[in-house]
């Protein structure tokens, strides 16, 4: 399985791999013949998402590494071994999240900001920092953000997590910038892309909810196909794009 996938021979690093949409990930680019090298900072969490990826992908290579990401030389250092071990890396997959949010626009506690800005922007900031030449110095590097419509449309009582969602977007972007001018005139090698969606949902949220719709969310599944989508395109194509996974607002 690993020998002919579209990924066959890539090395990506996942970002958040414990939670269910880094579970989904593990599995889908672990199929497509990557060795994938997933982040958490819950190590029983992140165990139990590796052990459930190697088991769906038939024993391919995947491995995990507690690392606190909100440390920028933790971090460094997972990109540095990464590098080191493998000989490469091919991607880097962002999926920390985090979600708070008020009534209303008045009861909006700054304390979801500062909660938030960790989650969702300083993470994206050390990890871009730390892998960014090891994508560059790569043939298919890719960094992968996954954010959120909120991020273009912000509404009232989502203010924390619309604001950090557009933060991260830029700090990629910038990344992106990066890329385009490392590439010169031949145009981009490596690049920085957003995926957008609405909001996730997973097998276990439908369990707990059976009635509900979930309109416009997007399964960890479906993500997970259109993170390994990335790599199908050009850099080109995808450097400095917002790519979108549910309805533009």
């Amino acid at each position: 399985m690993a020998g002919n996938g579209s990924l066959s021979g890539a090395v990506i690093a996942v970002a958040g791999a414990g939670g269910p949409a880094g579970r989904a990930t593990l599995v889908r680019l672990a199929e497509a013949g990557a060795t994938v090298v997933g982040a958490d900072n819950d190590p029983q969490r992140l165990s139990e998402a590796v052990d459930a990826a190697r088991y769906a992908s038939g024993g391919a290579s995947v491995t995990g590494d507690t690392v606190d990401l909100l440390d920028l030389r933790s971090t460094r250092d997972w990109a540095t071994h990464v590098e080191k071990d493998f000989g490469r890396v091919d991607g880097l997959v962002h999926l920390v999240g985090g979600w708070r949010g008020s009534e209303t626009f008045t009861k909006t506690s700054l304390d979801d900001w500062d909660f938030l800005e960790l989650l969702l922007v300083k993470t994206v900031q050390h990890t871009s920092l730390a892998f960014h030449e090891a994508l560059q110095r790569s043939e298919r590097g890719r960094y992968v953000l996954i954010s959120a419509a909120a991020a273009s449309r912000p509404t009232a009582g989502n203010a924390a997590y619309a604001a950090g969602k557009a933060a991260a977007e830029a700090w990629t972007l910038a990344l992106a910038d990066y890329f385009r001018k490392a590439g010169g005139t031949e145009g981009p090698t490596s690049a920085a892309a957003i995926l957008v969606v609405k909001a996730l949902v997973h097998d276990a949220m439908r369990a707990e909810r059976p009635n509900a719709k979930f309109a416009g969310f997007t399964d960890v599944k479906d993500l997970a196909e259109a993170i390994e989508g990335v790599w199908s395109k050009s850099a080109a194509e995808v450097n400095g794009n917002r790519l979108w996974l549910t309805e533009k607002p």
